[in-house]
């Protein structure tokens, strides 16, 4: 746009002092184009404008307005425990289609507490204090627990270890005899348990514990208060499983068999809770508002994830799907891409599965972002067009994500969507100003010669515009306020255009109206009764160059909001309020000490407020269209 409108200001430009100055006449003209040194000025004046016209058409202020915007947010976003470790993360981020979230400590406060002990007699214990009187028992869970566990007790402090690990270490606080560990086996995503085996009492008894509904298929007998070994029966101890996991409880099967034996011996259960973030509700509804679809995923079991997404608001329809990790894995792509509009919560999940679920929805052109903090998270994080990493995750979990949760809480995640919104509305409000200015200035400097002003808009001239409407215009524009309305759109499509409808309209009408308003002014026989005349038409130029500023000073109001209230959230970019103030005070110091370099000679005051008042005008016209667009209930908004 900005080459073919330097191309044609230029032939504008050389036709008017080369055939209309000269009447049209054959001779005339001929002689002018053989003059080598009048045509040389015009050659190069021609010149000067086509490097003005591409100066102020090319937005090359975009570049730095972006990098602006993304940081200006990015320091607004830490204060809200959010880290962006990429800029564009950001804006990507304001713009996904689905979000798949870890459950713990993003949906719940990562607080994982045992609540109590549930003996294969189905008995419920509080505490280690009623479970003592039950001597085998009790030693064998104490057993179970402090050696078949990644965590430590130090100083009555608890060190080490996963949450889980944590969580049960905290639950026996008298001290134990310090037996030998033979071999330990970590806990495994898989095969999802844990065991140590113990040398104890001259013998070498294995410890488990891990999945209750893994687990119960290795035992047949349980050891009872008394210290016997007992029958199991399983319908009985599945149905407790189901129970307790449907209020939400987590369950941690503890069990013990003799070396080289299968036969694994129950213990009981351990229940740990984890609650529920007051604020995690809030940010689900906030994000289902925009429009993302929001996946749970955990390595809880089926039930205990059900009770947790109910609460959450999570699950609320009949046809919500709610999978396992093996039921994912039988399932092949082409059903999974069916049933993902309608996937809730992926229980019992690995880190593997995440990996497939990004790359099944990229397939299906979603923009996807992806909660995590281990090792095991990276390559999901890395695949997902944004990764949030939680800031208690690992450090690799960290490098491999585009934004840091730092407070691990979903409502932290919703308010970086919102800033990943407002940054892209800022971006295009900034280009309806800037566009709108390049039409109107293009169209004058183009249809200038044909209608006797050969100069409307000089280069010295030009050359500030350029500075208002790329230079400070992007800095005002950086700074708008995060609007909570934002979260009520749906996210854009990855092949949307940046110039929609609405700007579009905005900037064909209110750059059409610029240019028409400027040629009236130039040429209307009433406008010049409104200023002091002279033959060099020195004060008609001066409100020219006024009136082109402040329309686009007005222009600036109309494209920073949909709404009618122009001054709407205005008092919440102080930045904005600033510039445009910066702006006024120079110009209003130009029309009235420029001289012959901005050719601006001083207004008097009702001339000043004249052309205040006919610039003013762009806003009931821009106030006309957006009435427009509401009666014909078109989206309203960039």
């Amino acid at each position: 746009i900005g080459y073919i409108g330097a191309l044609l200001v230029s032939i504008s430009y050389l036709f008017s002092v080369i055939v209309i100055d000269n009447s049209f006449n054959i001779d005339k003209i001929s002689a002018t184009i053989t003059n080598f040194h009048l045509m040389s000025s015009y050659l190069i004046y021609a010149l000067t404008l086509s490097v003005t016209i591409i100066v102020v058409a090319v937005p090359e202020g975009l570049p730095m307005m972006i990098t602006l915007v993304l940081s200006s947010n990015m320091r607004r976003m830490i204060k809200n425990n959010v880290l962006a470790r990429k800029l564009i993360g950001i804006e990507t981020a304001g713009n996904l289609s689905i979000l798949f979230t870890d459950k713990t400590g993003t949906l719940t406060k990562g607080n994982l507490s045992a609540i109590g002990f549930t003996s294969g007699s189905l008995k419920n214990y509080n505490n280690e204090l009623e479970l003592s009187k039950y001597e085998k028992l009790y030693k064998y869970l104490k057993i179970s627990i402090v050696f078949n566990n990644e965590s430590n007790l130090t100083d009555g402090n608890v060190v080490g270890g996963n949450i889980t690990d944590r969580a049960l270490r905290k639950f026996i606080t008298t001290p134990i005899p310090n037996l030998k560990v033979i071999e330990n086996v970590s806990f495994s995503s898989k095969t999802k348990y844990s065991s140590s085996l113990i040398e104890y009492n001259n013998r070498k008894i294995n410890f488990i514990k891990g999945a209750p509904e893994v687990l119960i298929e290795k035992c047949n007998s349980y050891l009872n208060e008394d210290g016997n070994i007992v029958k199991l029966d399983k319908n009985k101890i599945k149905n407790y499983i189901d129970s307790s996991t449907s209020l939400g409880n987590r369950l941690i099967l503890m069990a013990y068999s003799n070396y080289l034996e299968d036969n694994y011996i129950l213990i009981g259960f351990m229940s740990l809770k984890d609650e529920v973030r007051s604020e995690a509700k809030e940010g689900i509804e906030l994000v289902r508002s925009a429009g993302i679809k929001i996946v749970m995923i955990t390595g809880d079991n089926k039930n205990t994830a059900i009770a947790i997404g109910k609460e959450l608001g999570l699950l609320n329809n009949s046809s919500d799907i709610i999978l396992t990790s093996n039921e994912l894995n039988s399932l092949s792509d082409d059903r999974l891409k069916e049933i993902i509009p309608n996937l809730k919560i992926v229980a019992r999940s690995l880190p593997s599965d995440k990996s497939r679920l990004v790359r099944i929805c990229q397939d299906m052109n979603m923009v996807v972002g992806m909660t995590g903090d281990g090792v095991n998270d990276a390559p999901a994080l890395k695949k997902a067009d944004v990764g949030f990493a939680m800031g208690s995750g690992t450090e690799v979990a960290k490098e491999a994500s585009e934004i840091v949760v730092l407070d691990d809480n979903f409502l932290s995640i919703s308010k970086a969507i919102l800033y990943g919104r407002t940054t892209f509305k800022s971006i295009r409000k900034f280009i309806i100003f800037q566009l709108t200015v390049n039409m109107c200035a293009i169209f004058l400097s183009f249809i200038g010669p044909f209608i006797g002003v050969d100069t409307p808009v000089t280069v010295i001239q030009m050359l500030w515009i350029n500075m208002i409407m790329d230079t400070f215009a992007g800095i005002a524009f950086s700074y708008e306020p995060a609007l909570k309305e934002y979260m009520n759109e749906l996210p854009k499509n990855k092949d949307e255009s940046i110039l929609n409808r609405y700007m579009l309209d905005e900037i064909f009408i209110t750059g059409t109206y610029s240019s028409l308003l400027c040629v009236f002014f130039l040429k209307s026989n009433f406008i010049r009764t409104l200023y002091r005349m002279d033959n060099s038409y020195k004060y008609l130029m001066t409100a020219f160059f006024a009136l082109f500023i402040f329309m686009g000073i007005f222009n600036c109001f109309n494209a920073r909001t949909h709404r009618l209230n122009l001054l709407s959230n205005l008092y919440r970019n102080k930045a904005f309020i600033l510039i445009i103030s910066f702006i006024v005070v120079v110009q209003l110091v130009l029309i009235y000490f420029g001289g012959n370099l901005f050719r601006s000679y001083g207004l008097t005051l009702k001339e000043l407020v004249i052309t205040l008042l006919i610039a003013s005008s762009v806003i009931p016209i821009d106030f006309i269209r957006k009435i427009y667009l509401r009666s014909k209930g078109l989206i309203i908004g960039v």
